[in-house]
C-alpha cells in the first residue's frame, strides 16, 4: 500500500510586502536582501488571519482538486510553529472549520521549516499501517507575527502563507521512500525561545539566527538525506525529474542542486515571492508546479528541509 498525493492547494494573504517597502522601516535594500537570499517580497497576513484561516484555503483548494468531500479526510495533520493557541491544536480547529465531524484523528506536527517533510512521513506511515485511508497535510504559518522588524537579519528572509496536499492509500506507488533526522545539540543557531509563563511572556519571542552557521549546516546536511534517499533506492540524481526545496534562500538550493550534481531548472523555486514560509514553503512551491503543470504523471519528485531543531528530512515521491 502507498500514500498517493490526489490533490495539492495553496494560499496566500493579500498583502504584499516588498523589499522596496522594507527599506522605509528597517535598515537594508533591495539588491542587499537579492543578492544574500533571492527574495523580492513576501506575503503578509491580515491582522484578523490566523494560521487556520490560511490552512483552511490552502485546504479546500487541495480537496477540490483531489475530487473528495472533507468528510472523507480521516486524519489532519498541521505542520506549523505558529499555531492559533497554545491548545487545542491547529489540526483540531482547522477540522472544525472544513466541517469534518467523522472523529478522525487531528493534531499537530512542530519541525519548524522540517515540519511538512516531517508531516508527510507521519502520514505515510499511518496510511502504510492501515490506521488512516484519507489524510490532510498542511503546511501552514504566520510567521511575520514572531519577528523583529528592527533586525534586518531575519525580518527580510520570512514571509505567510499555507500549502496542502491530501494523500490516499492507492496500490500504485507515490511516496516512496522518506527519511527524517534531528540533532538537538545545535538548537541555539536558529530559535524563537519565547514562552508564557504566569500569564506573561519569558524570554526573546522573535526569531534569532546565526546566518552563516545555518547556510553551512544547511547544505551540508540537506545534500546528504538526499543522497541517502537516493542510494536506498538505487536511484542517482539524473533520475529526478523535480526538486522541490524548503524554499529557505536561493543560495541554500543552488549549493544543495550543485551537489547532487543538478541543474537548476531542475529545482522549483518560488522564494523570490513567497519568502521563506517555514513549513508552508515546500507545499507551495509544490502546489505551483503542479498547477501550471511542470510536474506530470510518472516523474519523480523529490522533497526536502531543514529546519530549527535542528530538524532535516527528504520525501522521495513517485508522481
Amino acid at each position: 500500500m502507498y500514500s498517493k498525493i490526489i490533490g495539492t492547494g495553496s494560499y496566500l494573504p493579500a498583502k504584499v510586502l516588498t523589499n522596496f517597502e522594507l527599506e522605509k522601516i528597517v535598515e537594508t535594500s533591495h539588491d542587499w536582501i537579492v543578492s544574500r537570499s533571492g527574495i523580492h517580497e513576501r506575503h503578509i497576513a491580515a491582522d484578523n488571519e490566523l494560521t487556520s484561516d490560511l490552512a483552511l484555503q490552502a485546504s479546500l483548494r487541495a480537496i477540490e482538486a483531489a475530487g473528495i468531500s472533507a468528510d472523507e479526510i480521516d486524519l489532519v495533520i498541521v505542520a506549523t510553529t505558529t499555531p492559533d493557541q497554545v491548545f487545542p491544536s491547529t489540526a483540531c480547529i482547522l477540522q472544525d472549520k472544513l466541517g469534518i465531524r467523522n472523529r478522525g484523528a487531528a493534531f499537530d506536527m512542530q519541525a519548524v521549516c522540517g515540519g511538512f517533510v516531517y508531516a508527510m512521513n507521519t502520514a505515510d506511515l499511518y496510511i502504510r499501517g492501515g490506521q488512516a485511508r484519507t489524510v490532510l497535510v498542511v503546511g501552514a504559518e504566520v510567521l511575520s507575527r514572531i519577528l523583529d522588524w528592527n533586525d534586518r537579519t531575519t525580518c527580510v528572509l520570512f514571509g505567510d502563507g499555507a500549502g496542502a496536499v491530501v494523500l490516499r492509500a492507492c496500490e500504485t506507488p507515490g511516496i516512496i521512500a522518506s527519511k527524517l533526522h534531528a540533532d538537538g545539540s545545535h538548537r541555539d543557531m536558529l530559535k524563537a525561545e519565547g514562552n508564557v509563563r504566569s500569564g506573561e511572556v519569558q524570554g526573546d519571542p522573535f526569531i534569532k539566527m546565526e546566518g552563516q552557521a545555518v547556510f553551512k549546516f544547511a547544505v551540508k546536511v540537506l545534500s546528504e538525506v538526499v543522497e541517502e534517499v537516493l542510494e536506498e533506492n538505487k536511484l542517482s540524481g539524473s533520475d529526478i525529474s523535480w526538486l522541490v526545496p524548503h524554499q529557505a534562500n536561493i543560495r541554500i538550493m543552488e549549493a544543495t542542486a550543485k551537489k547532487l550534481g543538478l541543474g537548476m531548472e531542475k529545482v522549483i523555486v518560488t522564494v523570490a515571492t513567497h519568502g521563506n514560509t517555514s513549513a508552508a514553503s515546500i507545499p507551495l512551491a509544490l502546489d505551483t508546479a503542479v498547477r501550471d503543470g511542470r510536474i506530470k504523471a510518472g516523474q519523480n519528485i523529490l522533497l526536502e528541509a531543514v529546519g530549527g531543531g535542528f530538524t532535516w528530512g527528504a520525501v522521495l515521491i513517485k508522481w
